[in-house]
């Protein structure tokens, strides 16, 4: 059987989407139609509803992955690697809209146990929790768990801008730069 890997993004986008709009009450046949695909093609890339949500999970922390766990620029101070982190974080939430619902769904609605969702998420969490443990051992983040600052900010992030998003306004620089600002402030040494 060959497996298209456009096919399985179309899928996993269908998917996304049905996600956000009806939550987990879309069934295997609307997911195939929304994709564009047959229901028993669609067994051949998810054996059940439960591996597509697992699919799911998977491409939004492949996404952040690759577009937040940058390998940092060894001439950056560490101040610097983490106001990029969470500068980039804040551009990651906010440009894609339909993302952004996708994970708050999946955050506020988990739909699996916590530790496949921390493998899952493994690779992206673990670049932050080291990028905040060097902050912290240069004096530049304050002592306490670099996971709990970590989840902090992004939670910070996501629900600002989720509540942004209601206004008619176009999102400007500053205040991308006041909310970086307060992500930072509310874990720096001062």
């Amino acid at each position: 059987m060959d497996l298209s890997p456009d096919k399985r993004e179309r899928i996993l986008a269908a998917a996304s989407r049905l996600i956000v709009r009806n939550g987990l009450q879309c069934s295997m046949s609307a997911i195939a139609e929304e994709a564009g695909v047959a229901t028993g093609s669609l067994y051949n890339y998810f054996d059940s509803k439960e591996a597509l949500v697992r699919g799911v999970y998977g491409r939004v922390a492949e996404v952040m992955t690759e577009r937040l766990s940058a390998p940092p620029d060894p001439a950056s101070s560490h101040e610097e690697r983490v106001r990029r982190y969470i500068e980039r974080y804040i551009d990651f939430i906010w440009e894609d809209p339909l993302r952004a619902r996708l994970f708050d769904y999946l955050d506020n609605n988990p739909l699996m146990p916590i530790s496949e969702a921390a493998a899952i998420f493994g690779q992206f969490v673990d670049h932050a929790i080291e990028m905040l443990q060097e902050a912290q051992a240069v004096g530049v983040v304050r002592a306490g768990p670099v996971s709990l600052m970590a989840s902090f900010v992004r939670g910070a992030i996501r629900n600002t801008l989720k509540r942004r998003r209601m206004s008619e306004t176009p999102f400007s620089r500053e205040e991308r730069a006041h909310i970086a600002q307060m992500c930072w402030d509310s874990i720096a040494v001062h």
